[in-house]
């Protein structure tokens, strides 16, 4: 697989799914942890998601383990600080409402702090008490509750400014990338549409490109150069987006792909979509595993996988692996791999269990 060429250096950081384990043993560890990335990377979820397995733990208990996600651009300073009001003669401050409180949250949880380098610089400072000392005027933060923070990195021109010294070295830093596998990986599981999952490993160097960016590829015949000023540019937030209108009427699919991710990726889709749709269906498949057509060519061995890999049951996984048999080796385990990821059921088929037999090297 060639890989294309970015016209600037490649990014440094840690896949999501990395990304996510430090961020796990950060809160664990009480340590305020700050999220770097481009937009749609998946910041966001991965935060959302640590939330939501803690709870999941505890027995789904909504004050088991809480979440809050306040985004910072929305905020100014005395919404976090409270609002000053005379009590015996004297000025005190009213704690805010919106940040945790053990009663009405639970004891446990997660404040997250999104866009905080994108707020005004009031309120980022304001967040300094809060970060270094877990407390901001008269509130104090619950001893269970964790401190994370996200933004946008100001070369990716998101409206993200520079972090002040003194508030960055409150936090652990998180630098995190676009990653096509933790990507499909997750998009196998959340059923998104397999044309896009399978374009995405065909083309992986447009999982994320930013306003400004060429991607070129003379080998592959792939040339996109994105405008600087551009609204619409492929992230795997956009793509996700996106990848229902796949099915949208033949006349629509195109504009409406581009209107998530842009003209240039969605062309290089339809192209791709086309290869898709004249694959032998997953009725041909199932009946005669043997017999039905295999296809050549990397982007049809990729959507044939991908979509055998996504109509697998334990009643059909069989005739799937059989079928998948007949691909060349590395696409015959994307296809079992991903069935797998999708559902779990399947490794207690005998079919699976006979693949891996037979297949006991790819593990090793």
């Amino acid at each position: 697989m060639t890989i294309a060429t970015v016209s600037a250096a490649a990014d440094k950081g840690h896949t999501i799914a990395k990304a996510a384990r430090l961020l796990k043993h950060y809160v664990y560890g009480n340590t305020p942890a700050m999220l770097w990335g481009p937009p749609g990377v998946g910041k966001s979820d991965i935060v959302a998601q640590l939330a939501a397995a803690e709870r999941q733990a505890r027995g789904n208990d909504e004050k088991a383990y809480g979440f809050i996600d306040q985004r910072l651009t929305t905020l100014e300073s005395v919404d976090l600080r409270g609002l000053p009001f005379i009590h015996d003669g004297k000025a005190v401050w009213a704690n805010p409402d919106i940040l945790p409180n053990a009663d009405r949250d639970g004891k446990e949880g997660i404040l997250f702090l999104d866009e905080i380098n994108a707020a005004p610089a009031s309120t980022q400072a304001a967040c300094y008490q809060l970060i270094l000392n877990r407390r901001v005027g008269d509130y104090r933060l619950p001893q269970g509750w964790r401190i994370v923070a996200a933004g946008n990195r100001q070369k990716d021109r998101a409206s993200a400014n520079k972090m002040p010294s003194a508030l960055g070295n409150r936090f652990a830093h998180i630098h995190c990338v676009a990653d096509v596998e933790t990507w499909c990986n997750w998009a196998i599981s959340a059923a998104v549409h397999p044309a896009m999952i399978a374009f995405i490993r065909f083309r992986p160097q447009l999982l994320h490109v930013m306003p400004g960016a060429t991607i070129s590829d003379p080998k592959e015949g792939l040339e996109i150069a994105l405008p600087a000023d551009t609204l619409e540019f492929p992230t795997p937030r956009s793509i996700t987006e996106a990848a229902p209108y796949a099915d949208a009427p033949d006349e629509d699919r195109t504009d409406l792909i581009a209107g998530n991710v842009g003209k240039g990726f969605a062309t290089e889709f339809a192209g791709f979509f086309r290869t898709f749709t004249e694959l032998p269906s997953i009725a041909q498949i199932l009946a005669d595993p043997n017999g039905a057509k295999v296809p050549t060519g990397p982007g049809a061995l990729f959507a044939v996988s991908a979509a055998i890999a996504r109509k697998a049951t334990p009643v059909n996984y069989g005739a799937i692996l059989t079928y998948a048999q007949r691909l060349p080796k590395s696409y015959e385990v994307l296809a079992a791999v991903d069935a797998q990821n999708r559902d779990k059921t399947l490794a207690e088929t005998g079919a699976w269990v006979s693949w891996c037999g037979a297949n006991a090297g790819v593990f090793a």
